[in-house]
């Protein structure tokens, strides 16, 4: 029996890459499973901002790209293999962590063939930028979901860091300025954790 043939430059490249994804799904975030039993990964992060994508697409601005918005999210995170994941509400994790993403992002990215990467890294860079209707979506989506989490915990997350009302609010605003159909849920998980100051 002979062995299969190597696979083509291309085809290893693209094989490097995924394999490499494999990674996220050992960076911890700070946000348990709903019902506590342990950290959610940000891979599993990722799953569920693409599974929420289109359940929640008419609240979505006008001019969002639904499919583009979906590849978006799960590209958002992969710079955390590198540069880990800094907890939202943590200002001295935040130092330095822009930085820390842009040079994951050339690593990471730069595993696939050319064309592949600069069109993934096209992507990233959209959703940094927070300027398009898709990468508007795609950043309040990952907003969402860490509220989704707090809520389906009482609180969870923000409670055991003592973050405040306040706080949540500021990070939430992308919510309000570009998915105004899903502020109402911000505000009502607030009261329901009981979340003051």
């Amino acid at each position: 029996m002979s062995s299969p043939p190597n696979p083509s430059p291309r085809l290893a490249a693209q094989l490097d890459f995924a394999l490499e994804l494999d990674r996220l799904k050992s960076v911890e975030r700070r946000i348990s499973l709903i019902g506590g039993g342990r950290l959610e990964n940000s891979a599993e992060h990722s799953w569920h901002l693409a599974t929420l994508a289109p359940i929640l697409a008419e609240y979505a601005p006008e001019g969002t790209d639904l499919p583009r918005a979906q590849w978006m999210v799960l590209l958002h995170d992969v710079v955390e293999i590198d540069a880990g994941d800094a907890f939202a509400f943590d200002a001295e994790a935040q130092v330095g962590q822009e930085a820390r993403e842009r040079a994951a992002a050339e690593r990471i990215f730069g595993l696939l063939p050319e064309d592949q990467a600069i069109a993934a890294r096209e992507v990233w860079e959209e959703f940094e930028a927070k300027e398009t209707p898709t990468a508007r979506f795609a950043n309040a989506l990952d907003r969402f979901q860490g509220l989704l989490m707090n809520r389906g915990n009482g609180g969870g997350t923000w409670i055991e860091h003592g973050v405040s009302r306040a706080q949540v609010l500021h990070r939430m605003a992308p919510i309000r300025e570009w998915t105004p159909g899903l502020w109402p849920v911000v505000l009502e998980t607030l009261d329901r954790v009981g979340l003051g100051g």
